[in-house]
């Protein structure tokens, strides 16, 4: 059984809950695959293979010190149990629907999937950031500062891709959520939008979560319910 592991929820650090709940040593003892962010939101993170990256602001990727901090992310321990040949996918939202397509032939769109896509893109439209030291200022209004998008052209590489089901919404975005790293491992980070040539998508089922919720008193000043979900969806999947 395959299980997720999710540190704090989408909707605190939508809200501006950005602080160290664990660190990348301690995130990476519980999965090899994922996405997330570091303390201060400084920087996009790609789990790939057992090795935590961290995407800086102008699209470089470096591997993160162990040491560093993490407020938010997901990880799993990859099995795939199925893999697909996709071909000449032109925008993320046909991705987006042919990877939902995949899994309700599985019967799985009320359970979780980790999703790895190995292949040759076109382009890659992606986001990274540099960190905001602010408490209580939404992850809207940060990017809106410190976000830096950035285009890839014809370069092979991997999609990250996280699917939780919406009766899920704020523990993390419901639907699909994309990181990308390139095959040489230099270059990544948060994907807008995608058209790829070819690849292989390996799926993993997700059919239980633990999530790591944080105890420093300062979480318990945030109303979580009041996260906005037309903020979370427009700046976890996609919008710019």
């Amino acid at each position: 059984m395959s299980k997720y592991y999710q540190v704090s929820t989408l909707q605190a650090l939508a809200l501006g809950f950005s602080k160290s709940v664990i660190t990348v040593e301690e995130l990476l003892q519980h999965g090899d695959l994922g996405l997330g962010t570091f303390e201060d939101v400084d920087g996009e993170m790609i789990v790939l293979d057992g090795v935590c990256y961290r995407a800086l602001s102008n699209g470089d990727v470096v591997i993160a010190n162990n040491e560093q901090g993490v407020p938010f992310a997901s990880v799993c321990r990859f099995k795939s149990n199925r893999q697909e040949v996709i071909e000449n996918m032109d925008s993320i939202d046909k991705l987006k629907t042919w990877l939902t397509l995949r899994i309700e032939e599985d019967f799985g769109l009320n359970s979780m999937y980790a999703v790895r896509i190995d292949g040759e893109f076109t382009k890659v439209d992606a986001r990274s950031e540099t960190g905001t030291k602010a408490h209580h200022v939404t992850l809207k209004d940060a990017l809106s500062v410190t976000q830096k998008a950035f285009l890839f052209e014809d370069i092979k590489g991997t999609l990250v891709c996280v699917y939780y089901p919406d009766y899920m919404d704020g523990i993390n975005a419901s639907g699909w959520h994309l990181h990308f790293i390139s095959e040489d491992r230099k270059y990544g980070g948060h994907v807008f939008d995608v058209s790829m040539r070819q690849g292989i998508a390996s799926f993993c089922r997700i059919t239980s979560v633990e999530v790591r919720i944080p105890d420093s008193p300062a979480f318990d000043t945030y109303a979580l319910k009041g996260a906005s979900k037309e903020e979370i969806k427009s700046v976890e999947q996609g919008s710019k």
